[in-house]
């Protein structure tokens, strides 16, 4: 796709590192060049799992390796913001897990920081790149769906309580809106953009943080959107963008590789299949090698400006949760 690959930096060893760097592996766009870790043994078994010649005993190390083009942030959340800001002054482009960071506070930074250094900056909301949600785009471009009235996604999962497991841990940036509830959010925010009306209701886990939210947005337009996510519990984890004149179905995992269809008012539905290799993440490891290829400093499919409005968004949804406690 590109005549040099773009290699690539693991900031992190953890699960979501080891699915990124065996779908990079898919795809011809890029090599995961170095891998960076707060301990040299934890940098090397990564390494020697995906063969990787560059390990390092520290995040600095890494940033400052000369054979990395870009990082992939794969830490906890709360070490997005420190980790993409070290990366972004070291003269690296970035793609930061989602969420992008704690808050938008946050958010706002990273992108203050990559515009400074004129250095590439995304979410890494794999989902905006799947095929399937290239179909979906495709539909909502052409009108198909008439007037959008509706988009309902939901995501849950269960979880056995843990107070020492991240999705428990305050500390680690636990709870059901930032890990989970993060891909409804987004998903409404890519077919409605930013909601003008925000009601919100959430339980608590155990140990404080969110376990289930429920949310309700509304629009200028008249068109709402009800989105649910929880820790407790495995969900059908469908999403669905209902219009005036059709429908547009997406099966579970909606997040993930799936397939579609397209249910006219009236009319025959069309199911379009999801063909795939690998997990999903191979997709937006190409995205950031057709940027930078094209000296592109943020991709369009999921603009800077739109994963700050996402984070404020679930900053209003928590700040009325702490609220309503």
């Amino acid at each position: 796709m590109v005549s040099d690959p773009v290699r690539w930096g693991i900031l992190g060893t953890g699960g979501i590192a080891s699915t990124f760097v065996a779908d990079l592996r898919l795809t011809d766009s890029g090599v995961a060049a170095a891998v960076g870790s707060r301990s040299q043994g934890s940098a090397d078994r990564f390494a020697d799992e995906f063969g990787i010649a560059n390990r390092h005993a520290s995040y600095e190390s890494l940033a400052a390796d000369p054979d990395v083009d870009v990082i992939y942030v794969a830490t906890p959340h709360p070490m997005h913001h420190g980790s993409a800001i070290l990366a972004l002054r070291a003269g690296k482009h970035v793609l930061v897990e989602k969420p992008f960071t704690m808050n938008a506070a946050e958010a706002r930074e990273i992108v203050r920081v990559s515009r400074e250094h004129g250095r590439f900056a995304m979410e890494a909301m794999w989902t905006r790149f799947l095929p399937h949600v290239a179909v979906i785009r495709d539909w909502l471009a052409q009108g198909v769906l008439g007037d959008i009235v509706t988009v309902t996604a939901d995501h849950g999962q269960w979880f056995a309580e843990d107070a020492g497991f991240r999705l428990f841990a305050p500390e680690l940036g636990g709870g059901a809106l930032l890990d989970l509830g993060v891909y409804p959010v987004s998903f409404a925010s890519m077919v409605l953009g930013t909601p003008s009306r925000i009601v919100s209701m959430s339980d608590p886990a155990f140990t404080g943080v969110d376990a289930q939210t429920s949310m309700l947005f509304g629009y200028d337009s008249g068109a709402q959107a009800v989105l649910t996510c929880t820790l407790r519990a495995k969900s059908p984890t469908r999403a669905a963008i209902v219009g005036s004149d059709a429908r547009i179905e997406v099966e579970g995992d909606f997040y993930a590789p799936a397939a579609v269809t397209l249910v006219p008012r009236m009319g025959d539905p069309v199911r379009v299949e999801s063909v795939h290799e690998g997990r999903g993440l191979r997709h937006q490891a190409d995205e950031v090698a057709r940027r930078l290829a094209a000296g592109d400093v943020e991709s369009p499919l999921m603009p800077l400006d739109e994963t700050i409005s996402i984070m404020e968004t679930m900053d209003t949804v928590l700040a009325q949760a702490r609220q309503n406690a």
